[in-house]
């Protein structure tokens, strides 16, 4: 197979040239490529990303969240992992299953000597570890099969990124992570990182036979434009979550209070406090400023002060009550 070089290591570049390339390629055979991501979260398709990342340790790492086309879950990279994806020519995607096409990376990781072995959906493992997850998508008569090896991925800015907020499960969660994920830089002392994608695009491309598929400027003209204006907004990343029904409770010196809200593209549909809160005037009065407003503390503390002066919420303040706008419990 031909391969296609990447450009870097941001998440939301390469994604969109993911999905560039399947919609827009259109190989005659098929092409793969072998790239890394800096620190980020790839959510599949159909999640809620509130849902899915821990956004306070997102905001002070700069760990980029970003959709992708493809379904699955959500899964962390950084430089310790190696992303694949491979092209293909298909004539319907009713014939298409996931082993068919992981075995090339099955195949490739038995020429470097690791012994892996196809087990569940779409997983690759090593001595009953995984060491890789797959997706798929397919559209217009071709099929991108993208996946992750880890080679030596950090575990606890996996497990600290997706959805664990509370620090006293975050070594247990990740314990219990190491315990079934494996690191494939365990099983191949003889091979550093570079070397180990060395030998994967030589056997892959046929012992260095097929050489590179070279993008024209108006190919990567495109993908530019993808990632400036898809895949790398807000809209796309936050804004395509499925609708969602949000809940959280606290109290205060100033009374208890629970916050019941729907939010539908990311933004506030309807909104209802409940409590024993002493407001000097009734919420509901600004109920209609809350309706539009992106589903996120910061956006909602800006509607709170700009109303600072009615004490809607009596002595509990717009600091502590915005801090309720954290996705602590979705349904």
């Amino acid at each position: 197979m031909q391969f296609i070089t990447y450009e870097g290591n941001d998440a939301y570049q390469n994604i969109a040239m993911d999905s560039w390339l399947l919609y827009n390629l259109k190989p005659e055979k098929p092409v793969f490529s072998l790239w890394q991501n800096k620190r980020a979260v790839i959510v599949g398709r159909n999640q809620n990303t509130f849902a899915e990342v821990n956004q306070d340790y997102i905001n002070a790492n700069d760990v980029q969240v970003v959709r992708r086309v493809s379904g699955g879950g959500a899964v962390y990279h950084d430089m310790g992992n190696i992303c694949f994806t491979f092209f293909v020519p298909v004539s319907s995607s009713a014939g298409v299953n996931f082993e068919q096409f992981v075995k090339p990376m099955y195949d490739a990781l038995h020429a470097v000597g690791l012994n892996a072995k196809i087990t569940g959906r779409n997983d690759l493992e090593i001595d009953g570890k995984k060491i890789s997850g797959n997706a798929q998508r397919y559209a217009g008569g071709y099929l991108m099969h993208h996946g992750t090896l880890l080679w030596n991925s950090d575990v606890e800015a996996m497990i600290r990124s997706l959805n664990v907020s509370d620090e006293k499960f975050v070594s247990k969660a990740a314990k219990s992570v190491r315990t079934r994920v494996g690191m494939i830089k365990d099983y191949a002392p003889d091979l550093d990182l570079q070397k180990f994608l060395d030998s994967l695009q030589y056997y892959l491309t046929d012992e260095g036979k097929d050489g590179e598929l070279i993008l024209t400027d108006e190919q990567r003209n495109g993908i530019h434009e993808w990632r400036d204006n898809q895949f790398s907004t807000w809209n796309w990343n936050y804004g395509e979550s499925p609708k969602f029904t949000f809940t959280n409770h606290a109290k205060f010196t100033g009374g208890a209070i629970d916050v019941n809200i729907n939010v539908t593209a990311g933004k506030i549909t309807d909104i209802d406090f409940v409590g024993d809160f002493l407001g000097i005037r009734d919420w509901r009065d600004i109920k209609d400023e809350f309706i539009g407003v992106t589903f996120d503390p910061a956006e909602v503390f800006k509607v709170l002060e700009k109303n600072k002066e009615g004490q809607y919420f009596g002595t509990i303040e717009n600091e502590e009550l915005s801090e309720l706008f954290k996705a602590d419990k979705l349904i």
